[in-house]
């Protein structure tokens, strides 16, 4: 026994000592975990009730047809109920990374028949948005979609210097039908769209009553908005978001002015947007200054990913529900 104790000293002593450390205070300890556990994942903890109504319990009817009436139709003694997760937790826990993220849209291809092939050679995170007007818009817009990018419909709006001079422009005052014809038309010339962005706009977008009907065709057909921004008076995003609508909006503008360093300029702050916010989206055109410099700077490292529209546009949105939140 003495030679059992001797051999096994070290392993005796630290199980008393283990055993005096719960006993004044790892029982307590302990007892908090179930807490600590609610408190940083609620609605992620079911419970169930035993006062919940009766007719909560019996799941029979819902099965299929035929089996209703069945004695072993599954009963569910006790419905579950879930906590709600906070808003700023859901934000959290959807953010698709804690690195800054980039997204970059090509706009205004299908007219440009050259500069449309050249931007679909860029990564196929970057996005392609085709002016429904193009003749060749329909066949480039589904042969993206066939290569798994993500395609938009360019629709023109009315800008605050006149309409363009291209059809099916969406115009303030126009009736809603009218309105609703011109937006069909525009999207159903672009196969394979997602989602759509303003062409020019910057008179439409400023005019919610005019964004209406827009915003619902968007909804019934399950795409997104994202807001160009050709205006700061543009109010397209945050009805879009109020409209149950998935939407995002530009950051960046590459090549307003389309001199190198003026591009290599646009793409530096792209960056430097991303890693203040966490995200940015950035929208270029079918130049080849653009085309080159982009396909030279996403071979760089800058410190930030790019991702698709989509991606991006979630990231945003991830970060202002937890800043509201706060």
């Amino acid at each position: 026994m003495i030679r059992f104790l001797q051999s096994h000293a070290r392993e005796l002593l630290f199980a008393v000592l283990a055993g005096l450390a719960l006993w004044t205070g790892g029982s307590a300890a302990l007892a908090g975990l179930p807490r600590l556990v609610a408190a940083v994942t609620p609605g992620m903890m079911a419970q169930a009730h035993a006062d919940a109504p009766a007719a909560a319990h019996d799941i029979a009817r819902l099965a299929l047809p035929g089996f209703s009436e069945s004695l072993h139709a599954p009963q569910l003694l006790y419905p579950v109920a879930v906590a709600a997760m906070p808003d700023w937790l859901t934000a959290l826990r959807d953010a698709p990374s804690r690195q800054p993220v980039i997204a970059i849209l090509i706009d205004d291809l299908g007219a440009d028949i050259a500069g449309t092939e050249k931007a679909m050679r860029l990564p196929r995170p970057v996005a392609l948005a085709f002016l429904p007007y193009a003749e060749m818009t329909t066949a480039f817009a589904a042969r993206a979609k066939d290569e798994g990018r993500t395609v938009l419909a360019h629709v023109p709006m009315q800008a605050l210097g006149g309409t363009p001079r291209v059809a099916m422009v969406l115009e303030t005052g126009m009736a809603r039908d009218e309105i609703l014809r011109r937006l069909n038309w525009s999207l159903d010339r672009v196969p394979g769209a997602t989602g759509l962005n303003n062409h020019e706009g910057s008179r439409f977008t400023a005019d919610v009553a005019a964004l209406q009907p827009v915003l619902q065709a968007v909804k019934a057909r399950g795409l997104f908005f994202l807001d160009s921004k050709t205006s700061p008076a543009s109010r397209a995003e945050d009805a879009a978001r109020a409209a149950g609508i998935k939407s995002g909006g530009r950051d960046i503008f590459l090549d307003d002015d389309q001199s190198e360093a003026a591009v290599r300029s646009q793409l530096a702050a792209l960056a430097a947007v991303a890693k203040k916010n966490g995200a940015a989206i950035a929208i270029g055109h079918p130049h080849a200054t653009t085309l080159r410099l982009v396909a030279e700077w996403l071979r760089e490292d800058h410190g930030v990913t790019l991702v698709t529209l989509e991606a991006a546009m979630k990231a945003k949105d991830a970060r202002a529900k937890i800043l509201a939140a706060r």
